[in-house]
């Protein structure tokens, strides 16, 4: 059975310019086993091989533990990023895959991803600063730095109502020895419930840096009528940044769920409220650099309770309809946040 691909699109009057494309590929029979579904997904990421340059693949598993080293061993050696994150589809199926792919070229974009960045180090502090310290080290090789060119990152933490202290100690404390404080900037992110094949790394990462930025091209995202600053309550990211190209922009919008500008949840316990209102605070953040929901390319949206999927896929439907989106289990940092949404948008 052939694999589904939802795919968003950017391109702008330039014919030869740079077209993005941000796909996800899933299957549409969840009763076929993890082999038959692997092969289809893989067989989808083949023609998108052949027919664009992919630079950046991140599989959505439902268990890591037995699926991820069969998917490693069967796909070809490929060049580009690419990470593995258990967090089960809630669609039912084995795997899903979101695909960051192009053609043609831009003087001017040039993104450097790096995936699955884990630590062999014992604690979820010691982890978190493992990984940024190597990220460091390997974006200085290639002539960059963590604190100017690194733009978003995605941190999977297992367990991550207790480990995800340790995450937010870890970077904090980092951050500080490369310059990254409440009085200067953070780095967009998303920190939330994801688990490597061994149990024993507790922490992963991916993360996007940016070759060639000027001064004033990176613009910090804030909607403070609606959110509250995150050092406000000890954390170290920014709710969302905007990159600003030639003839375009990337609007990366961390993950975002029902909270008010003064850090408090919203709607506990009602996931129909708090989606609408995940949604109000997405918007809002996208408005601040020109953006809409209809400019959204992918999104994921985190669940914490699997009974929650098809209310929260309707509400959603409602409001951005065929938003190019995946859904996944995947608790959120407060046990009480019961849904988070995070976001590329291109204008």
């Amino acid at each position: 059975m052939e694999a589904i691909v939802q795919t968003r699109k950017f391109s702008t009057d330039n014919r030869e310019g740079l077209t993005e494309f941000h796909s996800f590929v899933r299957v549409s029979c969840p009763e076929q086993t993890f082999e038959d579904q692997m092969g289809s997904v893989l067989s989808a990421l083949a023609g998108l091989v052949a027919g664009s340059d992919v630079r950046f693949v991140r599989f959505f598993l439902s268990d890591a533990a037995n699926q991820q080293k069969l998917l490693a061993q069967t796909m070809p050696s490929y060049t580009f990023p690419i990470s593995f994150i258990q967090q089960p589809p809630l669609d039912g199926t084995k795997l899903a895959a979101w695909v960051y792919h192009t053609q043609g070229e831009s003087a001017d974009i040039d993104l450097v991803w790096d995936a699955y960045m884990s630590s062999g180090s014992m604690g979820a502090l010691d982890q978190m600063s493992d990984i940024f310290s190597g990220y460091g080290r390997k974006l200085n090789e290639r002539g960059l730095n963590l604190a100017d060119d690194c733009v978003r990152t995605w941190i999977y933490v297992h367990d991550v109502d207790v480990n995800y202290g340790g995450v937010v100690k870890g970077r904090r404390d980092f951050f500080s020895t490369v310059g990254l404080t409440p009085d200067t900037h953070f780095i967009a992110s998303t920190g939330i419930e994801g688990r490597h094949p061994d149990p024993m790394r507790t922490v992963v990462m991916d993360a996007l840096a940016v070759r060639g930025l000027k001064p004033g091209q990176v613009q910090y995202l804030y909607a403070k009528d609606h959110l509250s600053p995150t050092a406000d309550y000890g954390v170290t990211f920014e709710r969302g940044t905007a990159v600003h190209f030639e003839d375009r922009t990337h609007a990366y919008i961390s993950g975002t769920a029902s909270i008010d500008s003064k850090g408090c949840v919203l709607y506990p316990g009602d996931v129909r409220m708090q989606t609408r209102r995940m949604l109000e605070n997405v918007e809002a953040l996208l408005s601040e650099t020109s953006a809409t929901l209809n400019d959204i390319v992918m999104a994921v949206v985190y669940l914490r309770d699997t009974a929650d999927y098809l209310v929260v896929r309707r509400v959603i439907e409602e409001r951005c309809p065929g938003l190019n989106a995946e859904f996944v289990l995947a608790p959120v940092c407060r046990p009480a946040w019961l849904v988070e949404m995070e976001c590329i948008a291109i204008v």
